[in-house]
């Protein structure tokens, strides 16, 4: 497994941005077995508020899975800035992840071109910022795996009370993201509202993969999310399961994931595996 931690400078953000690669070229092969070089099909990969690049890789088995499915992966920085093209700011998230990235690391690597080929994933706030460029750009991204994402758009009890004191979510902290929040649930930065937009319209549809844990404080509006999905006719597949919004679950769900969209992969034997014999201990 190949790790690439590279930056570059970036005309959506305007200024050098940090971004991890992994890359499957030099997995260790059994006898007789023949190299990949690619393209790869490439996974755009997500974290969530508060994380950065490194956060799928310090916290979980995306190396493994990387391997597994033979499939590249990049995870750039969020900065706390929900994937969103910022209206007041040089913050362009979106064009960052589904243009500019996509370009760099297209051109940097040798990654399939193909909408088939490409997905987007993430946790919390990176599920939210992967729904949301998906459904914006589905002729990048043809597959998208949405774990627990913040679907209200709007995260606070008033303008002087904060709903999580901890994370200073307050609503000046949304208009810099969104704009005018009085009329925000009306535009594409409420997810059903946008995808009814793009269902409308006869654009591509991404193949979505949205879910849950059980014992997550966000699964009633996933669970809102999903049902809207139904009414208009929206094609996906939403699974829950037992967990919170913690790195088991993730990791969990994203393996579901990926094996829906991929299939399961093959795993070749370990080299250390014999079968079963008698002993006595």
């Amino acid at each position: 497994m190949a790790l690439f931690r590279t930056s570059f400078y970036s005309d959506c953000h305007q200024r050098m941005v940090r971004v991890n690669v992994l890359i499957p070229s030099d997995t260790r092969l059994p006898p007789g077995g023949k190299r990949d070089w690619g393209p790869y099909r490439t996974l755009y990969l997500l974290h969530g508020y508060t994380g950065n690049c490194e956060s799928w890789l310090t916290r979980s088995l995306i190396r493994q899975m990387s391997e597994q499915f033979n499939i590249a992966v990049v995870m750039p920085d969020g900065i706390n800035g929900f994937y969103v093209d910022q209206p007041h700011s040089a913050i362009q998230g979106s064009c960052y992840i589904a243009q500019e990235l996509v370009t760099f690391t297209r051109r940097t690597f040798p990654l399939s071109g193909k909408r088939e080929d490409t997905l987007i994933a993430g946790f919390s706030m990176g599920a939210y910022g992967s729904i949301y460029n998906s459904l914006k750009y589905g002729d990048v991204f043809g597959h998208t795996i949405a774990l627990s994402p913040p679907v209200k758009v709007l995260r606070y009890e008033s303008e002087h009370e904060p709903k999580d004191i901890e994370f200073k979510q307050t609503s000046e902290y949304f208009e810099t993201l969104h704009g005018d929040i009085t009329k925000v649930y009306e535009t594409d930065r409420n997810l059903a509202f946008h995808a009814k937009q793009i269902l409308d319209s006869g654009k591509p549809l991404t193949n979505l993969y949205l879910a849950c844990g059980y014992n997550d404080s966000l699964v009633p509006e996933n669970r809102e999310l999903h049902e809207q999905l139904r009414a208009m006719g929206f094609p996906h597949v939403y699974e829950e399961g037992p967990g919170t919004h913690d790195w088991p679950f993730f990791n969990g769900f994203l393996y579901r994931g990926l094996v829906r969209l991929l299939g399961k992969p093959e795993l070749p034997t370990h080299p250390f595996w014999v079968e079963k014999t008698d002993y006595v201990i």
